[in-house]
């Protein structure tokens, strides 16, 4: 399926919108990788991120009449499993310690800081290093780095403050960086 192709997409977008099953279900596989990614990258286990995909796919093919055509149909899916995701987060939130500890902006050690460790781990070790992270350091890590949102907007969407935001991704990053190290040690042994 070619979602590059603008005829491609505006026939299966009427025919989803219209209760086709057979090209909401085409739709579905072919998102299913993708957007099964974003979901691990935020939910608890993997039942969790399962479930988050199929709230977030009903989202979709609910709304799906209401794509306008302005940007891909592969990112306006994103963009609704992402808010899903986030929304599972803000209904979970009682579960989660969320630090208030404030820190300064001039304290956030930048990403890059840790300049070489990707080098040494493969992406599924490095995913199983994110999943292993708190779930408040996981969503304000996956929203930051992975999602593109500002410390503001993950402030609002998450009801923490700023500081909070930026203290949780400094800590995430520290984190990451203890887990990664371990993981390269125990691979040279």
């Amino acid at each position: 399926m070619n979602l590059s192709d603008k005829e491609v997409v505006e026939r299966l977008v009427k025919a989803c919108a219209n209760g086709d099953e057979k090209s909401q279900e085409a739709l579905f596989k072919h998102m299913y990788g993708e957007m099964m990614h974003i979901c691990y990258r935020y939910a608890n286990r993997p039942e969790d991120a399962k479930d988050l995909l199929q709230d977030g796919f009903v989202k979709v093919l609910k709304s799906i009449g209401n794509f306008n055509f302005k940007g891909s149909l592969e990112g306006w899916i994103k963009r609704i499993i992402v808010n899903n995701a986030i929304d599972y987060h803000r209904r979970e939130k009682k579960r989660f310690a969320i630090s208030e500890t404030y820190i300064d902006e001039s304290q956030i050690e930048d990403i890059e800081s840790g300049e070489g460790l990707f080098d040494e781990i493969n992406a599924n070790d490095l995913l199983d290093c994110v999943q292993q992270l708190s779930p408040a350091y996981r969503a304000v890590f996956n929203m930051y780095v992975l999602d593109d949102y500002t410390h503001a907007e993950i402030a609002k969407e998450l009801g923490i403050s700023e500081g909070t935001s930026k203290s949780n991704l400094s800590k995430a990053k520290q984190n990451l960086r203890i887990m990664i190290l371990e993981k390269i040690k125990n691979a040279n042994k």
